[in-house]
């Protein structure tokens, strides 16, 4: 499972120097959250849900730009603000439908990627409800070599729920992984890998496919 640690490291440091480089608003939201890791902007979308008082799952101006700034991530002006709110706004109607947003917000991700982090979600999900546990995990991440399970520092089953946590929403996890919440994982760390050759490959070795 290492090709994934490196391949989301990679990712992150490729990001902050895209964000630092980037003129479009939209891209440079989109670098600035990737350069959190791979699950950057999904922590964007907690961010945002714990503005939504009223459970609308509706931003107006005021909120989105308030939501940006809490979660640490900024545009160069107020210009760039209402840029990046007015082309996500899609019906004109002065609010954005947050989860419209997020996955607006996503790289867009090769079919053939999609298909390979799927049959690594399928083989762990070993009884097909959809979820990723620590009980799905026993027996596909082998734990032995871990140096915190050799000196006795983690057992098992914490090395097991510390690797599906780097899954899970930020600051939201819930000792379960959704296929969204796997493959949002995977769009991340996608971002920084150029060739589907070498995307297929990490895959293949970090989850024996």
């Amino acid at each position: 499972m290492a090709a994934t640690a490196r391949g989301e490291r990679a990712m992150m440091m490729k990001a902050s120097k895209a964000a630092e480089s980037a003129s479009d608003p939209i891209e440079k939201l989109r670098q600035q959250c990737l350069s959190r890791g791979a699950n950057g902007i999904k922590g964007l979308g907690r961010a945002f849900r714990n503005m939504d008082d009223d459970g609308n799952r509706q931003l107006d101006y005021k909120e989105f730009k308030k939501g940006l700034h809490d979660y640490g991530v900024h545009l160069e002006d107020e210009e760039e603000y209402k840029d990046a709110f007015a082309r996500f706004d899609l019906n004109h109607d002065g609010t954005l439908d947050f989860d419209e947003f997020l996955k607006n917000l996503r790289p867009k991700m090769s079919k053939n990627r999609v298909r390979l982090v799927r049959q690594a979600f399928d083989k762990v999900d070993k009884n097909s409800d959809g979820h990723l546990t620590v009980e799905d995990l026993r027996g596909v991440y082998n734990v032995k070599h871990h140096k915190k399970y050799v000196s006795g520092e983690l057992t098992e089953d914490q090395i097991l729920q510390h690797f599906l946590d780097s899954f899970d929403t930020p600051g939201d996890a819930d000792g379960c992984v959704t296929w969204e919440e796997f493959l949002n994982y995977y769009i991340g760390v996608s971002v920084s890998i150029d060739t589907d050759a070498y995307f297929d490959l990490m895959m293949r070795q970090a989850w024996k496919l």
